[in-house]
């Protein structure tokens, strides 16, 4: 039988071989600035062409501390009452922004045919933990408040996000069935999200070096966000999540985060929550950002809206 736990894409180990030789230097060695040039850098080399939408406006919306940039998609120039899905971006909690993501962004609001509203959440280290999931949440509780300048009257929340943005999502739909916003989740899309410890989980370890994301990098990123374990927002699985809301939640094969997104799939799915997991033998960690330089992750991100679509139908709003 083949090895599936340590299957490689040929066009992952052709991605991976070409950054070995570019010799580029971990996130971990670089001051923040330059971590953050560094996966914008990285994105325009490796990211797939944006598609053209009707509507691509910044926003703000009110935050804990001042006005929270926004980016709101729709590929249809106006829209009547209907879903709303929130973007939480990825990069540790301290290198992602809203252009980084701006590509995938206009993938998953074409593809679903809803409104999208990218949050800008503040970084650590300067807003170190909790700034992150409370701007996501003040964020979120906006959208669900229909506010004029969205122009598209939301009925139901679809928060989303990947790496980091996936841990804010879960956290987000946490706080949110804790205490309801003025219109529901319908569900949850956490992709390769961190949800409990990772440095517990074997892939953690079988993946610590070569494929993208360290275990020196995720080092870094946790000393820069400066979170609490024992606090919720930091670790959601440590929540009650009796009522946790149907969730899509995808992982990658040879990711260090995988165990702890499938851990958290089996935790869902024991608790009798509606469950769509999906594992993507043989790519890694970010493959949602790379879809031009790894041609297989769009195949990937269009399973992923697939099932996205399948729960929407389920859950409608």
């Amino acid at each position: 039988m083949a090895d599936t736990e340590h299957y490689v894409r040929d066009d992952v180990r052709g991605f991976l071989a070409m950054l070995e030789q570019l010799g580029r230097p971990g996130v971990e060695e670089l001051p923040v600035a330059e971590g953050r040039q560094g996966m914008a850098v990285l994105g325009q080399m490796a990211e797939a062409d944006p598609k053209e939408l009707a509507v691509v406006r910044d926003l703000t919306c009110p935050g804990p501390a001042g006005d929270i940039p926004l980016r709101l998609y729709d590929r249809r120039d106006s829209r009547d009452a209907g879903p709303v899905i929130l973007f939480f971006h990825g990069g540790g909690f301290v290198i992602g922004d809203l252009d980084i993501y701006h590509s995938l962004c206009t993938e998953i609001a074409w593809q679903m045919d809803l409104p999208l509203v990218s949050v800008d959440y503040r970084l650590a280290p300067e807003a170190p933990f909790p700034a992150a999931p409370d701007d996501c949440e003040a964020a979120a509780r906006w959208v669900a408040s229909n506010p004029a300048p969205l122009e598209r009257p939301c009925t139901g929340l679809i928060p989303m996000g990947d790496s980091a943005g996936g841990n804010l999502t879960i956290v987000t739909t946490n706080q949110l069935c804790a205490r309801p916003a003025e219109v529901p989740v319908l569900f949850q899309v956490p992709i390769y999200p961190v949800a409990d410890d990772v440095t517990r989980h074997r892939s953690f370890h079988d993946f610590a070096e070569g494929f993208l994301l360290t275990r020196k990098a995720m080092a870094w990123f946790t000393e820069q966000y400066a979170g609490d374990p024992e606090d919720a927002r930091h670790t959601p699985m440590i929540a009650d999540c009796a009522n946790t809301p149907p969730t899509v939640l995808c992982t990658a094969g040879l990711d260090p985060l995988r165990d702890s997104g499938r851990n958290y799939a089996a935790h869902l799915i024991q608790q009798g929550t509606d469950v769509v997991y999906l594992e993507f033998a043989g790519t890694i960690h970010g493959f949602a950002t790379l879809r031009k330089a790894l041609p297989s992750a769009q195949d990937d991100l269009d399973a992923l809206i697939a099932a996205m679509k399948l729960m929407a139908g389920r859950h409608k709003r």
